[in-house]
């Protein structure tokens, strides 16, 4: 099977899916798992984010699972573009990520469901039923804490902004790995740093190392 492959759909009673890893290792086994339950209709596989939202262009789906770390468009990406989209899969989030945060961060974003990789596969093919029968499927999150962390309010410019920050990158060095001028690197720190409600990057660096250990 290829990226974005079709395959011929089961019955209606079934769940359609599509699969999106960036590792081909783990992509075979998750078109195992998936065609070995009869509950589920495989209906093609992508290797990164970008073939991920070409198939949800191209047909419809019930459930999606993504990485949350994939090439081209990250997950977090793939939730962005399809957040508010009407009558678009429910998406899975299916990762082996050390952000702590990225299950509050899908849950923001509009995700239905998160299950980590260290999990036995039963439980992502549990977490994707579940999402198809319209529930939410997350490992426990304190809800409360959701609207009091300003990282999730960042863009995705943002965020990588945020993060080449806590790398050390100067503003002139920024501004040649996003391919703009040093005026726009300036522009979008200073929305970042409204945001986050600090002053200068030292004061970044320290909040997002901060949400990141107590997470």
């Amino acid at each position: 099977m290829t990226d974005s492959e079709e395959v011929p759909r089961h019955a209606m009673s079934t769940i359609d899916i599509v699969v999106a890893d960036k590792s081909p290792l783990v992509l075979r086994a998750l078109v195992r798992l998936f065609e070995e339950d009869e509950r589920f209709n495989l209906l093609a596989t992508a290797s990164d984010g970008e073939r991920f939202l070409e198939a949800c262009r191209r047909f419809p789906f019930h459930v999606g699972v993504i990485g949350w770390e994939m090439p081209f468009v990250s997950g977090r990406g793939v939730l962005e573009r399809l957040k508010g989209r009407a009558g678009g899969p429910r998406i899975v989030v299916h990762t082996g990520t050390s952000d702590a945060t990225a299950s509050r961060q899908a849950m923001m974003l509009g995700a239905a469901g998160f299950c980590s990789k260290a999990e036995p596969p039963e439980r992502l093919l549990d977490v994707c039923g579940a999402v198809a029968a319209g529930r939410m499927a997350f490992p426990f999150v304190d809800v409360a804490t959701l609207a009091d962390d300003p990282l999730t309010r960042l863009t995705m410019r943002e965020r990588m902004l945020l993060e080449s920050l806590t790398s050390g990158r100067t503003n002139a060095q920024l501004a040649r790995d996003l391919g703009i001028s040093v005026h726009t690197v300036k522009f979008h720190l200073k929305n970042l740093y409204d945001k986050l409600s600090v002053g200068n990057r030292a004061q970044a660096v320290a909040l997002s190392m901060s949400r990141r250990q107590h997470a």
